[in-house]
């Protein structure tokens, strides 16, 4: 019987229309690293499940012979989560120690990862997993610079999967370099018929250690976003770095956090960071997606003799000058007494 963990993780599969989202689901439910799984899906026809499926449990469940559960969901996603939860606990579907959830793909992903935190039932049994994005190698490139729900996929992502890539005539290496620039410490895959396979999609080790690069961050350069023909992009996305010389006040900077997520989260798609804590002498490294902040990591050692903090931003739309001034306020020791952020030390870069 699995272990069932104390907070189950969510995960995530999402992308735009026609980006591969099904196409890669339907693959992955066949493979074992998924047997331990409930997947939430709109519909059971649109995945094609009916040469997996062992057993129909209810209307709205059914067993694979790989071992999933697999959903639909019906009405509210936090409905069919706390339906999933009481089914396991009565023993009525097998022990599922994750959940993966396929959204639509005109979704802004967040709610879905917001449900865990504002449901007061949900956010004692589940939390939230790792976020899977999905973009077309054929129409990537001119959907992020069309349509803001993709932008935002891509922005929140852990993981990106970029499928098509056969049917490219281009090839990807502009859109892969697009993509690095929105999202520059997302880890990104081509999706091929043997991979990537579902434990290097769903595990949990993109936070923690794994947030420094060599020179000490994934993010060192902040994103320039333009079209194709070098103008500004249709959106208002961009990125920016925050680095900080001076050791930063503990609680001053989560409570400056939390006033700027409480009221901009909605805008703060990801914020991303290694940071020198003022008494303490190995770094923490935070992260976070809009509302949603995981818990901090002490990691062991700074990766270089450089002890500057850094902390990177997607944002959208909003003023990178403000940020700055009122992050100094709060997380800078001194800032009450009126010294400008210049003379403290902070840069930032803007996109």
């Amino acid at each position: 019987m699995a272990d069932i963990p104390a907070f189950t993780p969510v995960h995530l599969l999402t992308g735009f229309l026609g980006s591969g989202k099904t196409t890669l689901l339907k693959r992955l439910l066949a493979d074992p690293a998924l047997a331990d799984t409930a997947v939430l899906i709109n519909e059971f026809g649109e995945v094609g499940l009916d040469h997996h499926l062992v057993e129909r449990i209810d209307d709205t469940m059914v067993l694979l012979q790989s071992g999933c559960v697999c959903c639909t969901v019906r009405g509210e996603l936090a409905d069919a989560l706390k339906d999933l939860h009481s089914k396991r606990d009565l023993g009525l579907v097998p022990p599922f120690t994750r959940v993966v959830i396929e959204s639509t793909g005109l979704a802004d992903p967040f709610p879905v990862l917001s449900t865990l935190k504002s449901d007061p039932v949900l956010r004692h049994h589940f939390r939230a997993g790792s976020v899977v994005t999905t973009v077309d190698a054929v129409n990537g490139l001119r959907q992020l610079e069309t349509y803001v729900e993709s932008n935002r996929q891509v922005a929140i992502a852990d993981r990106i999967v970029v499928t098509k890539t056969d049917l490219s005539a281009t090839g990807t290496s502009a859109l892969l370099s697009r993509l690095a620039e929105l999202n520059p410490d997302a880890s990104t895959h081509i999706a091929s018929d043997e991979g990537p396979d579902a434990e290097t999609l769903l595990a949990e080790d993109h936070r923690g250690a794994k947030l420094q690069s060599v020179s000490g961050f994934y993010c060192d350069a902040p994103a320039t976003l333009q079209t194709a023909e070098g103008v500004a992009h249709t959106t208002a996305i961009s990125s920016f770095v925050i680095t900080v010389q001076d050791p930063i006040d503990w609680t001053g900077f989560g409570v400056w956090l939390t006033m700027l997520l409480n009221c901009h989260g909605e805008r703060v798609l990801r914020v991303k960071g290694i940071l020198h804590l003022a008494g303490e002498e190995r770094p923490v490294a935070v992260h976070g997606v809009q509302h949603l902040v995981h818990p901090p990591v002490h990691l062991e050692a700074w990766p270089s003799s450089d002890r500057s903090s850094r902390l990177v931003f997607i944002v959208d739309g909003l003023d990178t000058n403000l940020l700055k001034r009122s992050f100094s306020a709060f997380a800078l020791p001194g800032q009450a007494q009126g010294r400008l952020p210049q003379e403290a030390a902070v840069g930032v870069q803007n996109a």
